[in-house]
């Protein structure tokens, strides 16, 4: 009687789960939503405009442009030191900076409680917020000659412009700003038996603040732009009319001058509003710009 041996089971080890390989790990401010110190993200930007300063002289050091068409930033600088002890620029500055405060603080006080008012209250949006679609779309450089008509080349005129140009767009980034605010949170207040009025000041004001303000920093770009609408064409002072006035003589100098003190102004104002952000929302964390 033969027997048979069946074969021994084969052991198999099981498979170890090798970990995928890792590449380099990218430094921290070039990896997604990294981190980067202020020192650092002060000589990258300082490192961006020298970029572009290197960029101009060499364009108009070796002729590949001419010297009328694009000066060499030597020149524009000298040309701007002669304005500055002639204290023209000044004078420019002032008037400029004026018409944008006026302007702006006349489009921010308006836009803020009617889109409040808008982005909580039926009637109001429906009443509201389509009108303001529509004029949003309208170009303010149309309304320039209408303006004149209407204002004549006093400063009412250009405030109109820079107001044009500025509120209507505003009011409707408060609507969304206000949107944002959680409905519970407004539902936890009338829990609480506050009034309307008392919801939207302690609630919805306060929740809706610090993207109110981010939308006044971009209005306030805005501005810079409409207040160059309103000076080139009628003016007889300020930035953009100084502007206009050496367009006609051809000096290329003082207009590109003229151009990097508005940059400036503007990025001054800017980040003066951010700043002041960053204090009054420190609670908001380190992640808000």
């Amino acid at each position: 009687m033969s027997t048979s041996t069946s074969p021994a089971p084969r052991v198999v080890a099981p498979a170890v789960a090798t970990a995928p390989k890792r590449g380099k790990r990218k430094p921290a401010p070039l990896r997604l939503d990294g981190t980067i110190t202020r020192s650092s993200a002060l000589i990258l930007s300082l490192a961006g405009f020298a970029a572009i300063g290197l960029i101009w002289t060499v364009f108009s050091a070796t002729g590949i442009l001419n010297d009328a068409l694009l000066p060499t930033p030597f020149a524009v600088v000298g040309r701007l030191a002669e304005q500055v002890a002639n204290g023209q620029i000044w004078g420019d500055i002032g008037v400029s900076f004026l018409r944008i405060i006026a302007a702006f603080l006349l489009a921010a006080v308006m836009a803020i409680p009617l889109g409040i008012l808008m982005a909580r209250i039926r009637f109001f949006e429906a009443l509201l917020v389509p009108l303001s679609e529509f004029i949003r779309y309208m170009p303010v450089v149309a309304f320039v000659p209408l303006s004149i008509v209407w204002f004549g080349v006093d400063e009412a005129q250009k405030l109109f412009i820079i107001w044009m140009g500025t509120f209507f767009a505003l009011v409707l980034m408060v609507v969304d700003d206000v949107r944002r605010v959680p409905r519970e949170l407004v539902e936890i207040g009338r829990t609480f038996g506050m009034s309307d009025g008392r919801v939207l000041s302690r609630i919805v004001w306060r929740g809706a603040f610090p993207g109110i303000w981010d939308s006044l920093r971009l209005a306030m770009g805005w501005c810079w732009t409409w207040l160059l609408v309103s000076e080139v064409v009628a003016a007889s002072s300020g930035l953009g009319y100084r502007i206009n006035l050496a367009k006609r003589f051809l000096d290329t100098e003082l207009i590109i001058g003229y151009i990097i003190v508005l940059g400036l102004l503007g990025l001054i104002l800017d980040q003066a509003l951010r700043f002041a952000g960053r204090k009054m929302f420190s609670y908001l964390g380190k992640g808000r710009s």
